[in-house]
């Protein structure tokens, strides 16, 4: 999940991190839903609570005037009071709700509710309003005031016969506070929601981009090798990505053969260190190496017999010299016609004792020319079986193929570099 680290940097995998910006993203995108669908819905919900305020209102107001009358009657204001309260608390369904009387002086009238009583209804500027609001011959409506240090929202009307407004109000943060529950529980679902969808649609996403891990685990190991390879591209599907890992197989080979070219016209040693520095200088340095020459005997004779047909014979020759010589560590110097020089000691990554491995590999050149020796003889006493015997100028050419090789050794402190 937090990928690998290459060279102290860390490779997150690519398919975390389309999953995480779309688990953002749609986290984003249904909170914004929610939360713009919860204003349209307390939008309705103030407008079903206005009318549940103006019906509860209506309720009280006939009340209160039939209380007038009895009040009218016996003349026991305190008695009429304490009987609109005691309906106003049997209709109120909340905490916090209120249904009030204030006179246009502030004095409270009476006040149904379950919250400590006030003698004075305190916020001024609401109650100048409902006195201006009466001035205009407006004795009912929607009203937003402060009471008992909350904000309230509510639906008043005037009532002349008690000198009184009635009010039938509910607190604001009562009243969205069931709003806002339920945002919250619908945001838990989201949240679950999402996760559980974001782990499954990770593991899609893996096996969907499954090449693009394929790709890196092997670029990785390429990189840890310090060797180029191929990536194994076989059932993936055709996409933009396969393309991508097929365009780099296709790099790959061509580096490779173009890295394979110069290892056969440049020294070993010189090879790897281009490849893990990354560059050639022209420089050398004195060291104690052991060199290995050698060159075929009778060379002037084996040119003018087989002409340009010698290619062919110091193919066959060099081909498995050079590979025994390169099992001991060597490094091919130069190789100048019938000459070729072998320097031992010059690869770093060798423990090997120098001298010891020349000289081994000096064996090993001697022996390959010998098994060269042995299939020309071969190949002419089959010649003679057939044909009775050798013309003259198959004779010399016979004479010419069986070659032989000096070969010398020494070591000391030589200047040597690129």
């Amino acid at each position: 999940m937090i990928g690998k680290k290459v060279k102290n940097v860390r490779v997150f995998p690519v398919t975390v991190k389309i999953a995480i910006t779309f688990t953002l993203f749609i986290l984003i995108s249904n909170f914004t839903t929610n939360y713009i669908n919860l204003i349209f819905n307390r939008n309705e919900l103030y407008k079903l609570m206005n009318e549940l305020l103006t019906k509860d209102l209506k309720n009280i107001y006939t009340y209160c005037g039939n209380q007038y009358e009895i009040y009218q009657y016996d003349q026991n204001i305190e008695g009429s009071v304490e009987s609109i309260e005691k309906m106003g608390r049997s209709t109120l369904k909340t905490d916090k709700g209120i249904i009030i009387g204030v006179q246009p002086d502030g004095k409270m009238l009476f006040q149904a509710s379950s919250i400590p009583k006030v003698e004075k209804f305190a916020d001024t500027e609401s109650l100048n309003w409902l006195k201006n609001r009466l001035k205009e011959n407006k004795d009912e409506g929607a009203i937003y005031f402060n009471f008992n240090d909350e904000n309230y929202f509510g639906m008043y009307k005037f009532n002349p016969r008690w000198d009184a407004y009635i009010v039938r109000a509910e607190e604001l943060g009562e009243f969205n506070s069931n709003s806002w529950r339920i945002l919250f529980i619908v945001g838990i679902i989201i949240v679950v929601i999402t996760i559980i969808m974001a782990v499954i649609g990770n593991f899609i996403l893996r096996f969907i981009l499954r090449y693009i891990e394929v790709m890196t685990s092997t670029i990785m190991k390429m990189i840890k090798s310090q060797d180029l390879g191929i990536i194994d591209m076989r059932g993936a599907p055709s996409d933009d990505i396969t393309y991508l890992g097929t365009a780099f197989n296709s790099l790959s080979s061509m580096v490779g053969n173009l890295i394979g070219i110069f290892r056969k016209f440049a020294n070993q040693d010189i090879v790897h260190k281009a490849y893990r520095e990354r560059q050639i200088k022209l420089e050398g340095e004195k060291k104690e190496l052991t060199i290995l020459f050698s060159d075929i005997k009778s060379f002037t004779y084996i040119t003018e017999t087989l002409g340009t047909d010698i290619i062919k014979l110091l193919n066959l020759h060099y081909d498995r010299a050079i590979r025994e010589i390169v099992k001991f560590d060597g490094v091919i110097g130069s190789i100048i016609g019938d000459a070729l020089l072998a320097v031992f000691g010059a690869m770093e990554e060798s423990t090997n004792n120098k001298s010891y491995q020349a000289i081994m590999a000096g064996y090993k050149v001697q022996e390959v020319t010998q098994d060269l020796r042995e299939r020309m003889r071969k190949i002419k006493n089959d010649m003679q079986a057939k044909k009775g015997g050798l013309t003259k100028e198959e004779a010399m050419v016979y004479k010419a193929v069986l070659l032989e090789i000096g070969v010398g050794i020494d070591g000391g402190e030589v200047f040597y570099g690129t």
